[in-house]
């Protein structure tokens, strides 16, 4: 029997203590024989610090950080596993996840990270919607939009050795989306696993939902666009490209497309200012405006 690749599990948080607890359980649930989660803390004030006590099996450190990804980046330095995935302090595995994963790394060897679909569900853990994808294609991630959503992202530890981390200096909320064009570029094997791996909660404590930075999103994935070659001037066609050519490789590799955009089913779900925490002083009052 080839033993199951060891897989390192990065929790970026900060005051969390309304959502790590289910997080980590979600972790620990999996019941994973090679697996090491670390949880970097950006010097919580709250009572996240007691919460990660409760949990002796995981490694865990609380310091001042510059935000997500500078605390992503610094998870990725420390972890020992041969792939390393990123789940956020108030995002949950589905049971079975990792195994689920590993399956995929063992059966296709020369894959150099791979993603998986996600299940959206509010700040109750009610569902709102399943998203399906296909395949990963480096046209389509950088005509229209990130649709690899991260925390269903496992890397290699030697592709970010080799490519490097998040930007998080270059941009505040699309270091994700700059890092998958860099490895898309470069055509790196990525796979993708048809099985939902987590649920991603989309609420009104968390910055996903909230309106300032899904405008600035926009802002820097238009940046982060004409950083790769995509003309503004064909950027709307390009993007309707992108959008059609998605559908149709669903379609074909899932028997499935989207009859209503995602877009549309987390509406009502978004909110002007959100109740959240953040290093980067997003969520501050001087926080730019939609």
């Amino acid at each position: 029997m080839i033993p199951p690749p060891k897989i390192s599990i990065v929790t970026p948080c900060f005051n969390s203590e309304r959502t790590i607890r289910e997080t980590l359980l979600s972790v620990q649930s999996q019941r994973y024989s090679n697996l090491e989660h670390i949880v970097i803390d950006g010097g919580s004030t709250d009572g996240t610090l007691k919460i990660l006590q409760e949990f002796p099996q995981i490694i865990w450190v609380s310091e001042k950080d510059e935000g997500l990804y500078d605390a992503m980046n610094k998870g990725i330095a420390r972890a020992t596993g041969e792939f390393i995935g990123i789940l956020n302090s108030d995002d949950c595995f589905r049971p079975d996840a990792l195994n689920k994963v590993a399956s995929a790394i063992q059966k296709n060897p020369e894959w150099e990270a791979l993603f998986g679909d996600v299940v959206y569900v509010d700040g109750d853990g009610r569902e709102i919607f399943r998203r399906e994808e296909a395949v990963f294609d480096y046209d389509v991630l950088r005509y229209w939009l990130n649709y690899v959503n991260h925390q269903t992202l496992f890397v290699r530890k030697s592709l970010y050795q080799r490519m490097g981390t998040y930007h998080h200096h270059d941009f505040v909320h699309c270091c994700d989306y700059e890092f998958l064009l860099r490895i898309g570029r470069e055509k790196c094997p990525v796979g993708h696993v048809p099985a939902f791996l987590v649920n991603f909660r989309y609420h009104s404590r968390g910055q996903s939902s909230d309106l300032r930075v899904i405008a600035n999103m926009g802002r820097e994935r238009r940046q982060i666009q004409r950083q790769y070659g995509v003309p503004a001037r064909w950027a709307k066609i390009l993007s309707f490209y992108g959008r059609l050519t998605r559908q149709f490789q669903k379609l074909i590799y899932r028997g499935k497309c989207d009859l209503i955009p995602g877009n549309w089913l987390l509406k009502k779900h978004r909110h002007a200012n959100n109740d959240f925490s953040s290093n980067a002083s997003f969520d501050k009052k001087d926080a730019p405006k939609p």
